[in-house]
């Protein structure tokens, strides 16, 4: 079979901590980047999940705070505070 090569970029810290990763499952770089390519046309998709950072703001815990704080106040159980204003520059 007829090989490519593919060249890539990325920070040249990651490079060697891949790099030496592969070399502690006793394989290339190459090798496991293949491995990779192959996992995703057989599964059709990235084979693990991407996810944004982990903001507090969106974690099950916090939302589910949301909605019951949603929910108290669609029947006027929540209480209504005047806006403070701080100026900054004192």
């Amino acid at each position: 079979m007829a090989q490519g090569t593919l060249s890539i970029r990325m920070d040249n810290t990651l490079k060697e901590q891949f790099h030496r990763m592969c070399e502690e499952f006793g394989m290339s770089v190459s090798t496991a980047v293949t491995l990779f390519a192959k996992a995703c046309i057989r599964e059709r998709r990235i084979p693990f999940e991407i996810t944004a950072d982990d903001d507090p703001f969106y974690s099950e815990e916090n939302q589910r705070h949301i909605a019951r704080a949603i929910a108290n106040l669609e029947p006027g159980k929540g209480t209504i505070h005047e806006l403070i204003e701080v100026d900054d520059d004192e």
